[in-house]
C-alpha cells in the first residue's frame, strides 16, 4: 500500500509532468513543490541517487520557470532541436556520470541498485537541461529514464511510483509528438 508521502508526491509530478508535456509554464513550480516531497520519499527507501536528482530539480525547476517566462530577449522560449553532435556528447556524458556516480554509491554507501539508480539520475539531468531549453529531444530521453526508473522503483516496493512512471512514458510519447508538431509549427507556447 502506498504511503501518503507517496501518494502526494506522485499526485503533484503527475500533474508537472502533463503540464511540461503541454508546454505549459505551471509546471515549473509544480515541480518544486513534487521534488521535495519525492526528495523525502526516495530517502526513504536507500535511493540516495534519486535524493540527489530530486534536489537538482528543485534548482532547475526554478531556472526552468524563468527561461521558459522570458526566453530570449524577453520572448517567450522556443521550441527547438539540439545539434546532432551536441546530443552524442551529452549522451556520453551521460554513460560517464552515470558510471561514475554508481561507483561512489557502490563504494561509499548501502544505496540500493547504485548503478541503475544513478543511470536514472545521469539521464534525468540530462532531459531536465533539454527541458529547460525547450529542446524537442527532451522527451526521448525522457522515455529511456522512464523504461529503467519503472522496474527500479517496483524493486522497492513503489509500486504507485511505478505505476505512474509507465504512465509518464506514455506522456513522454505523446509530449514528444506534440512537440515536435508545435515546432514545425513554428511555436513556442
Amino acid at each position: 500500500m502506498a504511503s501518503h508521502l507517496e501518494l502526494a508526491a506522485n499526485a503533484v509530478m503527475t500533474l508537472a509532468i502533463v503540464l511540461a508535456g503541454r508546454n505549459n509554464i505551471h509546471s515549473w513550480w509544480l515541480g518544486v513543490l513534487g521534488c521535495g516531497l519525492f526528495s523525502a520519499l526516495f530517502y526513504g527507501v536507500q535511493l540516495y541517487a534519486d535524493v540527489a536528482l530530486q534536489l537538482f530539480f528543485i534548482a532547475t525547476c526554478l531556472i526552468g520557470w524563468r527561461q521558459w517566462a522570458r526566453g530570449g530577449g524577453g520572448a517567450p522560449l522556443p521550441i527547438a532541436s539540439v545539434r546532432a553532435a551536441t546530443m552524442a556528447w551529452m549522451t556520453l556524458a551521460g554513460v560517464a556520470g552515470a558510471a561514475a556516480y554508481g561507483l561512489m554509491l557502490h563504494r561509499y554507501t548501502n544505496a540500493y541498485a547504485p548503478f541503475v539508480d544513478s543511470t536514472v539520475l545521469a539521464f534525468s539531468i540530462l532531459a531536465q537541461l533539454l527541458l529547460m531549453a525547450r529542446r524537442v529531444e527532451t522527451w526521448p530521453v525522457w522515455l529511456l529514464v522512464n523504461a529503467i526508473s519503472v522496474p527500479l522503483y517496483l524493486s522497492r516496493g513503489l509500486r504507485l511510483t511505478a505505476l505512474l512512471y509507465a504512465g509518464y512514458f506514455v506522456n513522454a510519447l505523446v509530449s514528444w509528438w506534440w512537440w515536435r508538431r508545435r515546432m514545425a509549427a513554428g511555436q513556442a507556447a
